[in-house]
């Protein structure tokens, strides 16, 4: 297997945590830089591997092509053995996957927040709603903090995504201050910081 990604996408690093977790990673090849910067062209890419141009994104032995960072953590959970990282069946399958859809929503507003501070032209940039976008993950992150019993439970594919969240908020926003506020998920973060799979996937420096 190969996997598209970029060090800096929170997306990918999700998937390399789970493959460190699932004793997989040995199995998948990183390629990388891929560019899955908006306005920026990769025709290859997106002819070869994914039109939406988005990573990260997994290519199987035979050619197949699986994107999406859930889908292809329960791809490599299935791999493993399934029910690891993401419960098989039952009420809570579905709590994870919802748990999930509202991470994946965050981290896609931190990243169209960054992309307009970052991509706009100055003389488009709308401060406003870019700020709508990180107040919505930073309402996801008060959720959280009022359900500490996700935070605590086996480890799975909610509490990876949580921790990727925290992580592009240092490596993107770092004087946002959600240590501060957000006290039970500044402790839980810590104590994932402390598991090599978290530890050795951080994003390079800024």
């Amino acid at each position: 297997m190969k996997m598209a990604y970029s060090p800096a996408s929170p997306f990918a690093r999700k998937i390399r945590i789970a493959a460190i977790e699932l004793g997989l990673l040995d199995k998948i090849e990183l390629i990388s830089p891929i560019k899955a910067i908006p306005v920026t062209e990769n025709e290859d890419y997106a002819h070869k591997v994914s039109p939406l141009r988005k990573i990260p994104a997994l290519i199987l032995a035979d050619g197949n092509v699986i994107v999406d960072s859930y889908v292809i953590a329960e791809y490599l959970d299935e791999l493993a053995g399934g029910g690891k990282l993401i419960p098989a069946s039952g009420p809570a399958k579905w709590q994870v996957k919802t748990d999930h859809s509202i991470i994946q929503g965050m981290l896609d507003a931190l990243l169209l927040c960054r992309y307009e501070k970052m991509l706009r032209p100055k003389e488009f940039l709308w401060a406003e709603w870019a700020d709508d976008q990180f107040k919505r993950a930073w309402d996801g992150l008060a959720r959280f903090e009022a359900h500490p019993d996700v935070l605590t439970r086996p480890l799975d594919i909610v509490q990876i995504g949580i921790v990727c969240v925290l992580g592009y908020l240092d490596f993107r926003f770092p004087d946002c201050g959600w240590r501060k506020t957000f006290p039970k998920l500044n402790a839980f973060h810590e104590k994932m910081m402390q598991r090599a799979s978290v530890n050795t996937t951080l994003p390079p420096p800024a």
